[in-house]
Formats: structure tokens, C-alpha cells, sequence
């Protein structure tokens, strides 16, 4: 049986998978641990709901932009170098955090964060892929996938344990321990591997798909107080539109290019990226408005909102390694589609919920947001990831990785643009301080007032949560079109279905 020249030295891969997987729990967390605090930071911070957004935000908007960089100094320096240096500056930009006295200051350490991330994700996933022989590599990437999941799906709680047993700044220094115990296990358990080729860094690239993407996502959060129509909003989407484009053509004829664009020639490649980041984009924008229901509307303390988020972990944790398996059964053209509809179809019972919805209904939504996520990122994943040479792995995971961190963030922007859109203009004879936000609304004690709060935010989710419907089916549609008719067989190979 065939098997690489890293599994040979490496005996202990899955004890270098423990300590991958760790790394990867931080970031999990981080993503989703913030939700169930945006109540008492708005408090707190006096923080403004474009504020919110950006705190929520510029943490992915960095992360994605620095992905595909920190991926091509990953290949080119050293895979473990890269991810040591993104633990050190997560850790950092934790703390920073934790110590943060304004939305501000606030929003600038979670751009950090963000930089720390881009060089974690992408080496965690490399590092395993050079560890792991072929056989082993979809049930690692399977393991990968649900310790990933469960840290987006125990984030809410251990939010909400943090802020009723402490305070809101415990919900970053949590991450510090995390970060100190991978530090010191990856020290003998991560085997270093890089690009021998040691290709060119491409900052003109990295400069202009950073510019687009800023640009739009700054453009989407500032539209609902600003207006659609704005003049400096509409600015934003045009420079968006064209420094993308101009990414693009560069890209192509670049000599060391960071992103290979031939690679979405390939089917496999690009239906697998294009339904990870729609899934994502369901996925993020459903959490960010859905603590802020559970907590404004329905009135459960933020431990509470966060345990009542946990149905999504089962999901989660069962679906991730079992969808390897299924898609050796059925094929890859088959599970991911599948777990898409899941996606919508929680989606959908979410959008039936309003103020006097029981538990069980929201419950019953996450268990098949959780199940529909589990299912379609492991064989995607595994489906990028097969198509990328040995050497490029970490540009590669970096590309993953960026469709899923681009799509939060896209989720999180367009999904909370129209949230607070549809909130806005219900509530636009109201005074100003309960127009922001249903908790400015909440804090006036005007029980008129809040009524009107309450049926304005979930007349708002209810559109957002139908949009996020429509993505996730969007992404099936392009997974069944485009994903080839194929399946994994036992030891990694494609064969035909």
C-alpha cells in the first residue's frame, strides 16, 4: 500500500492530528462565541448595530483576506513556522481584545485576530494532508471537519457561560490557554513540511483581492444607515466590482500567481468551493441574528440563548466523519446536494419562528442546519483538496478556507444588512435610539414602543432567514449540476459512480 515519505517519519499523525485539531478549535470557537455577547457589548460599548457588524466582521474580512498570503508563506517558509506564528498572533490580538475600552478599539484587535487566523486554518489542513497517507486522509479531513464544527457549535454556550459567570472580555482571554497548549504540544507533535520550490509571494494579488473585498463588505454593512442608494455606498460596490475584476485578469497572467485561476476549470474544484461558501453564508447570517432573537425577543439570558444553540452540535459532530463514509456509498454528487437541502430546510423552520414560537421548533431547525453543514463540508472539503499538488497545500487549504471564511462573512454582511433594513424602515417613525436596534428599543421600557421592536425584527429575520433559503438551495442546485458522477473509494481514489 502506498504511503508518503512524511508517514514514514510521522508514527504519531493522529497525535498530530490532536494537536491540528486543537488549533483549529480556537478558531472554531471564536467565530461563533462572540454572537450571544452582541446584546451586552451594544450595552456595554454603547456600540451602534454597524458596529456590531463590524465587530462580528472585520474578524473574517481580514481573515479572508490574508488567507491566500498566509497560505503562500506557509508553502514557501514552513507550514508549522506558519502555524506558530498565527497561534502567537491570535493569542495576542485575544488579549488585546479582552482589554479593549471602545467598539473602536475593539473592532482594530479583532483585525488582528483575523490575521492570526488566516495563518492557522490554512496549515492546519495542509499540515494534515502532507501527514496523512491517502487511505487515511478522508477520515482525518472527517475529523478535521466535525472538530471545526464543534467549536462553531459550542461557541454560543460557552459565551453565555462566560458572560453570566464573568464578564464579556473572558469570551477572548478563553482562547489564550487554547492558544498556549498548542503552542506547546505542536512543538514535538507537527512534523514541518513546505514547498521545496519555494515560489514568489504575490502582493499585488494579495493587495487587490484584499481592496475587493473590504470594499464590498464595508459597502453592505454601512447601506442600511447610510441608504442603498448612497453615494459613497454605491462607490463602495463599484470599487468592489473592479478592483475584483482587476484581481482576476491579474491573476491570470501573473508569473507566481496567489490564486491559480485554471483551478476553477475544474468541476470538482469549483462546485465544492462554490457550495462550502454558500453553505457558510447560510450558516454565519442565520447565527448572527438568531442569538440576538433568542435573547431580545424571546428574553433568554445569554447562557440560556447559548445552550439552546447546542441541538446544532449534534448535527455537526454526527454528520462530519459519517459524510465520508456516505459519500464513498452514494458520491460526492449526491451528498453534498444533500446536505445543502438540509441547510435550507432548517432554514426554513427558522423562518416559521416568530415571538410566541416554542423551543422545539428552533430546536428541531438546528439539528438539520447542523446534520445539512456536517454533511457537505467534509466531502467537499476532501474534493478541493484532491485536486491541489502535494506542494501547494497550504495555498490550497487556503483557498478552502477562504471560501468559507469569505462566505461568513458575505452571510453575516448581507443577511445583517437586511435585518437591520427591514428593522429600520418598520420602525421609521420611532425615536432615533429605539430605529438603531430592537436592544435601543428594548432599553427605552416603553412597552409600546418595544412591541414594535419585537414585530419589526422578526418581520426583518423573517425575510433575511428566507434569503438564507434560497442560498443554501442555490449552492445544492450547483453541487448536483456541476459536481462530477463520481465517488472516494476505501483508499482515497476516485472512481466512477
Amino acid at each position: 500500500m502506498k504511503r508518503n515519505s512524511l508517514d514514514s517519519l510521522n508514527p504519531r499523525r493522529w497525535w498530530t492530528l490532536a494537536v491540528l485539531c486543537l488549533s483549529l478549535l480556537v478558531i472554531g470557537l471564536d467565530n461563533t462565541i462572540l454572537n450571544v455577547a452582541l446584546p451586552t457589548l451594544q450595552r456595554d460599548l454603547d456600540a451602534t448595530s454597524s458596529q456590531l457588524q463590524w465587530i462580528v466582521d472585520v474578524y473574517m474580512l481580514v481573515f479572508a483576506g490574508v488567507l491566500l498570503t498566509a497560505g503562500s508563506l506557509g508553502d514557501r517558509f514552513g507550514r508549522k513556522r506558519a502555524l506558530t506564528l498565527g497561534l502567537i498572533v491570535f493569542g495576542a490580538g485575544s488579549l488585546g481584545s479582552a482589554l479593549a475600552t471602545s467598539p473602536d478599539l475593539l473592532i482594530v484587535m479583532r483585525a488582528i485576530m483575523g490575521v492570526g487566523g488566516a495563518f492557522i486554518m490554512p496549515s492546519t489542513l495542509s499540515i494534515l494532508v502532507a501527514t496523512f497517507p491517502a487511505h487515511e486522509r478522508a477520515k482525518a479531513i472527517g475529523i478535521w471537519a466535525g472538530v471545526s464544527g464543534l467549536g462553531i457549535a459550542i461557541g454560543p454556550v460557552a459565551g453565555g457561560w462566560l458572560i453570566e459567570r464573568a464578564d464579556w472580555a473572558w469570551i477572548f482571554l478563553v482562547n489564550v490557554p487554547i492558544v498556549l497548549g498548542a503552542l506547546v504540544a505542536g512543538r514535538w507533535l507537527v512534523p514541518e513540511s513546505r514547498d521545496e520550490s519555494a515560489p514568489r509571494l504575490d502582493l499585488r494579488g494579495f493587495t487587490l483581492s484584499f481592496a475587493a473585498l473590504t470594499t464590498l463588505i464595508w459597502g453592505l454593512i454601512e447601506a442600511p444607515a447610510r441608504g442603498w442608494t448612497d453615494g459613497l455606498v454605491l462607490g463602495a460596490f463599484a470599487v468592489a466590482l473592479a478592483v475584483g475584476a482587476a484581481f482576476v485578469a491579474w491573476e491570470r497572467r501573473a508569473p507566481a500567481p496567489m490564486l491559480d485561476v485554471a483551478l476553477f476549470r475544474n468541476p470538482r474544484f469549483t462546485a465544492s468551493s462554490a457550495a462550502i461558501s454558500l453553505a457558510f453564508f447560510a450558516l454565519f447570517g442565520m447565527i448572527f441574528f438568531l442569538t440576538q432573537y433568542m435573547q431580545l425577543v424571546k428574553g433568554y439570558d445569554a447562557l440560556d440563548a447559548g445552550i439552546k444553540t447546542l441541538p446544532v452540535a449534534a448535527g455537526l459532530v454526527f454528520a462530519g466523519p459519517s459524510s465520508t463514509k456516505l459519500a464513498e456509498r452514494i458520491g460526492l454528487r449526491a451528498v453534498v446536494p444533500l446536505g445543502l437541502v438540509f441547510v435550507a430546510a432548517g432554514m426554513f423552520l427558522i423562518s416559521l419562528a416568530d415571538a410566541s414560537s416554542s423551543y422545539g421548533l428552533i430546536a428541531a431547525a438546528l439539528v438539520l442546519l447542523g446534520y445539512g453543514i456536517g454533511t457537505a463540508m467534509a466531502p467537499a472539503t476532501d474534493a478541493i483538496m484532491s485536486v491541489l499538488p502535494e506542494a501547494k497545500m497550504s495555498v490550497g487549504s487556503a483557498i478552502n478556507d477562504t471560501t468559507r471564511v469569505a462566505g461568513g462573512s458575505l452571510g453575516v454582511a448581507v443577511l445583517g444588512s437586511l435585518l437591520a433594513s427591514g428593522y429600520r424602515g418598520d420602525m421609521e417613525s420611532a425615536p432615533e435610539v429605539a430605529r438603531d436596534s430592537l436592544a435601543g428599543a428594548l432599553a427605552t421600557g416603553n412597552p409600546q414602543l418595544i412591541a414594535a421592536g419585537q414585530n419589526a425584527f422578526m418581520d426583518a429575520m423573517q425575510t433575511a432567514t428566507l434569503v438564507a433559503v434560497g442560498v443554501a438551495l442555490a449552492g445544492a442546485l450547483v453541487a448536483a449540476v456541476f459536481l462530477p458522477r463520481e465517488r472516494r473509494g476505501r483508499v482515497g481514489e476516485v472512481v466512477p459512480a
